[in-house]
């Protein structure tokens, strides 16, 4: 009989009940603000992380989880009798949290003798951020309580993960501009011409595939991109907000409006997200045309 344990990391936004319920064991990412360090999801909840980012004087910094934290978790669940652990990260090419993971097994396996015959350490790139991977992690946990093999639950992941698509809406340019992912005077042009950029993050990359003037239109043009892209209208769509809840709320009510299916369950982004996008963004999580 296989123990299954799932790990992730702490810019999966899973709810706190979540990781309970499930037993889905979440490591924290340090984060610095204004030089003082915390880590997410430990020195402060989402809610909280609003506020110190709306009183911070520079662009909060995060770095990778420490070597030390995933070995110590790979131990642990060895030593808890587990033989198999199925840990899902953040995308890979935007963090430095997945080699980290890597870094750790080869470590473990190496100084702990027997290690690698006692437990099978999969690390999953997700290739994605939020709940995109954090809610697939969920069902993986799900997966796992059921009975499902260690290798259907990473077949199903593999497949979820070429598929996944996030649509973003900024509703100020102030966060993307500090961040770099937009210029300075690109973001000048857009304040003045009140525009607003709708992101799609896909496959590891991250597009602006609009900007919009005036903030009604973010949620409307959000939502038309989930109508044009999503190629499995009956697979679970994730809305997911910051700082205004209001806005999840309105917008999962648009898109069951439209599409006659269950209202979509709404989260809140963590610090991962927000730090980029700001804390008053609004998202669409969905499934669309497979990629290779």
């Amino acid at each position: 009989m296989q123990k299954i344990k799932i790990v992730t990391d702490s810019a999966s936004d899973i709810p706190q009940e979540d990781l309970e319920a499930l037993g889905i064991e979440m490591l924290s990412i340090p984060i610095a603000v204004d030089g003082k360090g915390y880590f997410e999801r430990k020195s402060f909840s989402i809610e909280e992380f609003y506020d110190i980012l709306d009183g911070a004087s520079e662009i909060p910094v995060t770095s990778r989880i420490p070597e030390q934290d995933y070995f110590a978790c790979y131990r642990g669940a060895m030593e808890k009798g587990y033989t198999h652990l199925i840990n899902v990260t953040i995308n890979a090419s935007g963090s430095g949290v997945n080699a980290a993971a890597h870094m750790a097994r080869d470590r473990f396996y190496a100084d702990i003798p027997g290690a690698r015959q006692k437990l099978e350490i999969h690390i999953v790139d997700s290739g994605t951020y939020s709940l995109a991977y954090g809610w697939p992690t969920m069902q993986a946990a799900k997966m796992a309580k059921g009975g499902r093999r260690a290798e259907e639950i990473l077949l199903w992941l593999e497949d979820y993960f070429s598929t996944v698509e996030i649509y973003l809406g900024c509703y100020t340019l102030e966060y993307a501009k500090k961040s770099g992912r937009i210029s300075a005077a690109a973001a000048f042009v857009g304040d003045v011409l009140g525009l607003r950029p709708v992101i799609s993050m896909i496959g590891g990359g991250t597009k602006v595939i609009d900007k919009v003037r005036g903030e009604k239109n973010v949620a409307p043009r959000i939502l038309q991109a989930y109508l044009d892209n999503c190629a499995d209208p009956q697979a679970p769509v994730l809305v997911v907000c910051g700082k205004e809840p209001q806005y999840g709320r309105e917008l999962a009510e648009a898109i069951q409006s439209k599409t006659g299916l269950s209202t979509p369950p709404v989260y809140q982004a963590g610090a991962c997200i927000v730090t980029n996008a700001g804390p008053r963004m609004l998202a669409v999580i969905c499934r669309g045309k497979k990629r290779n």
